[in-house]
C-alpha cells in the first residue's frame, strides 16, 4: 500500500501578548480493494434524542481518568526515547481524533484502539465512551469571556470514497465533525483547501502546513485544539532578567527569567517523589501545574506519573507564600504517531489487518498510512495584561508569615495544563529555547537546587 508523506512545511509562530498552546493532529488515509461492510443498526432520530434528553452522563468521569492515564503512558514513551529533548503534545487532541477513528473501526481494531487509549471495555462500553467525548467536547466549546478554548474536528473526504451514513451522523453528532469532500487527484488544490482551514482554525499561527499532499489520498483527518488566556496573577516584564538554566549538570542555557517576588498560590512539595508542584492559575477555570524534580530526580517523577499521583498532587495542594522564578519558553513537538502508539498497544489500526469497515462500504482495506501530532507551546509575562488581574500582585508583611519559599526553575521541570478534569498539554521542558547555544556551566554559577527556604 501507498504511504503517503505528510510535510510540515512551515510553522508560522510569532510573539504572542498571550500564553498561547496549540495541539494538532492529522491522519492521513489510503485505500486499496472493495467490499461489502459489516455495519451496525443506526440509531433512530428519537432514540438519539432520549439519550441526549437523559442528563449527564454518569461515565463522563471514567474518560477523565482513561484519558490522564493515556496521556502518561504515551509521555512515558516518548520521554524513554527523547530523554534529553522537549517533548510537547496534546492527549485530548490525540485521544480525540483516534476515539473519532474508532467509530469505524470493527473487532479486533476497535477494542485495540479503545484500549489502547487507556479504556476498560469490561467497565465502560463504547457507546458510553463517545457520549463522553460528546459532552466532554461541548463543554470545551462553550464561550469564555477569560480565556479561548476551542477543539474540533473536519474530515477531507475524495469524491472516490463514500462514507457510510452511519459513520458519517455519528461523526457529526458526537464529535460534531465538518465533512468537506476534496479533490485528491489535483494535489495541489487539496493542498490549499485544507492548508487555509488549518490556518483559520488555528487563528493563522500554522500556515502552509502541508507542502503537497499525494494523489494516493481519500481521506485526511483533522482534530485541533487551541487555547490562548491569560494569568491570573501576572509576571511583570520590569522582574524578567536573563539567567542560567541548567539543562544538566555539564551544559547550562541563558534565559530570560520571569519573577514573582512575593505571592501567594498553591504547592506541594512531595517528599516521597522528591518534586516540587506549583499551581498557577489563568483566567476562567484553567490551570497549570509545574512540576519541578529535585536535582537528579527527573525519571524517578517520570516513572511515577499516573492518574493516582495526579490526583494525589491536587488533593495536597495548600495555599503558600513563595517567590517564584520561571523561565520564559517557547517549544514544539512533532510526531509520528504510527511509530508511537504500537508500543502503547494500538498496533492492528496501522497494519494491513486494520479493520476500518465501518467508514466506507466501498472499501476492502482501509489503512492509515500516516498519522501525525504536532503542538506548539509560549509561555512570557506579557500574557498578563489583564487589569484585574494586577490587584492580586500584593504583599503582606512578611513578618505574620513565615519565610517565603524561594521556587527556581532553573532545571528541566513538567507542564500539565488543563482543567480541573482534564489534561490539554503535557510538556517536559529540557531546553526553554532551543535557539540558545548551549555552553559549559561556569565556575561559580548561581545555585541550581530550585527550592530553598521554610516547608
Amino acid at each position: 500500500m501507498t504511504s503517503v508523506n505528510l510535510l510540515f512545511h512551515r510553522l508560522g509562530v510569532g510573539r504572542m501578548k498571550s500564553t498561547y498552546l496549540l495541539g494538532l493532529i492529522l491522519a492521513v488515509f489510503s485505500v486499496t480493494g472493495l467490499c461489502n461492510p459489516h455495519t451496525k443498526e443506526a440509531k433512530t432520530d428519537d432514540q438519539t434524542q432520549e439519550e441526549q434528553l437523559g442528563g449527564i452522563n454518569p461515565a463522563l468521569s471514567s474518560i477523565y481518568t482513561s484519558n490522564a492515564d493515556f496521556a502518561f503512558q504515551l509521555y512515558k514513551k516518548l520521554a524513554s526515547e527523547k530523554n534529553q529533548e522537549n517533548i510537547l503534545f496534546s492527549p485530548l487532541s490525540i485521544s480525540t481524533a483516534f476515539a473519532l477513528l474508532s467509530l469505524g473501526a470493527r473487532g479486533t481494531t476497535l477494542n485495540e484502539t479503545l484500549e489502547g487509549l487507556g479504556f476498560n471495555l469490561t467497565e465502560i462500553s463504547e457507546d458510553e465512551i463517545h457520549r463522553s467525548f460528546q459532552q466532554l467536547l461541548r463543554s470545551l466549546n462553550i464561550p469564555n469571556d477569560d480565556f479561548q478554548l476551542s477543539s474540533g474536528n473536519a474530515l477531507f473526504t475524495s469524491k472516490h470514497l463514500e462514507l457510510l451514513e452511519k459513520f458519517q451522523e455519528d461523526s457529526k453528532l458526537l464529535y460534531s465533525t465538518e465533512v468537506f469532500p476534496a479533490n485528491f487527484q489535483d494535489p495541489d488544490l487539496a493542498t490549499k483547501q485544507i492548508n487555509d482551514y488549518v490556518k483559520k482554525q488555528t487563528q493563522g499561527k500554522i500556515i502552509n502546513l502541508f507542502d503537497r499532499l499525494d494523489k494516493s489520498t481519500i481521506m485526511v483527518l483533522v482534530n485541533h485544539i487551541f487555547f490562548k488566556a491569560k494569568w491570573e496573577t501576572p509576571f511583570f516584564s520590569s522582574d524578567t532578567v536573563k539567567k542560567k538554566f541548567f539543562v544538566n549538570e555539564n551544559k547550562t542555557v541563558d534565559v530570560s527569567m520571569m519573577g514573582k517576588d512575593v505571592f501567594f498560590t498553591r504547592i506541594f512539595q512531595d517528599k516521597e517523589l522528591f518534586c516540587t508542584v506549583v499551581e498557577l492559575k489563568y483566567m476562567g477555570n484553567a490551570i497549570a501545574l509545574f512540576i519541578l524534580p529535585d536535582i537528579a530526580k527527573m525519571k524517578t517523577v517520570e516513572d511515577a506519573l499516573s492518574p493516582e499521583v495526579l490526583n494525589k498532587w491536587k488533593n495536597s495542594l495548600q495555599e503558600r507564600q513563595i517567590q517564584l522564578y520561571l523561565p520564559k519558553f517557547s517549544i514544539s513537538g512533532n510526531y509520528e504517531l504510527e511509530k508511537i502508539l504500537p508500543a502503547i498497544g494500538i498496533k492492528e489500526l496501522f497494519t494491513d489487518r486494520a479493520n476500518l469497515s465501518g467508514i466506507s462500504g466501498q472499501t476492502k482495506n482501509i489503512k492509515i498510512s500516516k498519522a501525525v501530532h504536532k503542538a506548539v507551546m509560549d509561555v512570557d509575562e506579557t500574557g498578563t495584561e489583564a487589569a484585574a488581574a494586577t490587584g492580586i500582585n500584593f504583599v503582606l508583611t512578611s513578618m505574620r508569615f513565615p519565610s517565603p519559599i524561594v521556587i527556581n526553575f532553573n532545571r528541566p521541570f513538567l507542564v500539565l495544563l488543563g482543567d480541573e478534569s482534564n489534561i490539554f498539554f503535557l510538556a517536559k521542558v529540557n531546553n526553554p529555547q532551543n535557539e540558545y547555544p548551549l555552553e559549559e556551566k561556569e565556575e561559580g554559577a548561581a545555585d541550581k537546587s530550585g527550592v530553598k527556604g521554610n516547608s
